[in-house]
């Protein structure tokens, strides 16, 4: 094994990457379905449909309709419109179910995407003990720090929950939510830009061809079969001062 800089081909780290894209997704999905169970998520859903159901039979529109459409509506129909929103904002009821879909969405997506990447960029790589996930593994990559050093628990949950989970996945899926729900206007759009304007640049300026998760906690992505990672940065300075005493010794001869 080389303790130079190995780095992994990108089409393994591609390869790799769907792999554990779609397991980690399985994973949040699951702890999304537990989340609505327990917090009663489908009920208060049901009461908002049937609500918008209800008002808008009763007025005869319908409340599904977009603000485009709202705009194309002829003067009568509009008041219809406005009459059957002003009854849906006085029912309690329906109003209190839909404040507590929007707040249990947040919760449910953020705690599902928090248990998956905790068990798998986090317990599992560290439960494996050399940082990699089972993507990285079946696909023969891993993961050190960029001093040639392996990944302590410290390293993996800053590169996992700070890198993976909260900049890249919960800031633009929380911008998506609010350019969804029309609370947000061209901020949001701006911050994804950025966000993937940062990842493009900092992967083609960084010699190991890193993104954001990796360049906050020190790590690159190697080849495992031919990189040599050691326990401590000592035990990698004592290599290579062998390294280079066997050289100058084979210089004399």
């Amino acid at each position: 094994m080389d303790c130079e800089l190995q780095k992994a081909s990108m089409w393994k780290r591609i390869s790799a990457f769907l792999f554990d894209f779609i397991m980690l997704g399985i994973v949040a999905v699951l702890f999304a379905w537990g989340l609505s169970v327990v917090t009663g998520y489908d009920g208060y859903s049901r009461t908002v449909t049937d609500s918008y159901a209800r008002y808008g039979e009763e007025y005869g529109v319908d409340l599904r309709l977009t603000l485009k459409e709202y705009e194309a509506l002829s003067p009568e129909e509009a008041q219809r419109v406005d009459a059957a929103f002003a009854a849906l904002n006085a029912d309690a009821a329906a109003l209190r179910a839909n404040q507590m879909m929007l707040q249990l969405t947040v919760l449910i997506i953020s705690l599902g995407f928090f248990f998956a990447y905790l068990i798998w960029e986090f317990l599992l790589p560290l439960k494996l003990g050399t940082g990699q996930t089972l993507g990285k593994k079946i696909f023969g990559i891993g993961l050190m720090k960029t001093d040639g050093v392996k990944v302590s628990g410290v390293v993996l949950f800053v590169r996992a929950i700070l890198g993976k989970y909260t900049i890249e996945t919960m800031i633009p899926t929380l911008i998506l939510l609010m350019i969804y729900w029309g609370t947000i206007g061209v901020v949001g759009p701006a911050v994804l830009f950025l966000i993937l304007l940062t990842e493009i640049i900092v992967m083609i300026a960084t010699r190991t061809n890193s993104l954001i998760h990796d360049l906050l906690a020190g790590t690159v992505v190697i080849d495992a079969g031919s990189q040599r990672i050691f326990d401590s940065a000592e035990e990698r300075a004592a290599y290579k001062a062998k390294i280079a005493a066997e050289l100058a010794q084979r210089q004399e001869y």
